[in-house]
């Protein structure tokens, strides 16, 4: 039989009628609906940090590749700036040589051009140095008018033969 002056026989009855008035209230469906709400709250977190991971990894290639191809042009630019340069650097050699060569052939008919002048002052020196010798000698050794007429032809005759 039931002993109700023990504790034990209240606390299960107690428990009994907790119990019931939970299944009547229907608390373990909603425990399990919250669970359940629970759990695909969460599945929806992991899809959503899955999709993200995916973008993350796709971004992250989309970057790779884009410095793959900015590395490439780079190479590119260096590569058309040597060839550049180089190009440039052979013109400017081209024509430093051309100016001095330039130069240089000035500078040889101005030397010519020097030399060809101090010949003519030499010439036409000792042309006027051989005149007055000759004038001198002639002088001295003939007088009169036979004497005369004679420098005086033999001059005209030196400065046409010198022109």
């Amino acid at each position: 039989m039931i002993d109700f002056g023990n504790p034990g026989t209240w606390v299960t009855v107690f428990l009994c009628i907790f119990l019931g008035i939970l299944f009547w209230k229907k608390v373990p469906g909603m425990i399990t609906d919250a669970l359940d709400k629970r759990s695909a709250d969460i599945q929806s977190e992991l899809d959503e940090a899955r999709k993200l991971r995916e973008e993350a990894q796709h971004i992250l290639a989309d970057y790779q590749r884009k410095a793959r191809e900015a590395e490439q042009e780079a190479d590119t630019i260096v590569a058309q700036a040597k060839k550049e340069a180089e190009s440039f650097a052979k013109e400017t050699r081209a024509k430093l040589e051309e100016t001095l060569e330039r130069r240089s052939k000035a500078a040889d008919l101005k030397i010519a051009q020097a030399e060809a002048k101090a010949v003519d002052e030499v010439r036409s020196a000792a042309i006027e140095a051989a005149i007055k010798a000759s004038e001198t000698l002639l002088t001295g050794q003939t007088t009169g008018s036979k004497g005369d007429e004679l420098i005086n032809k033999s001059i005209a005759e030196l400065k046409q033969r010198m022109n």
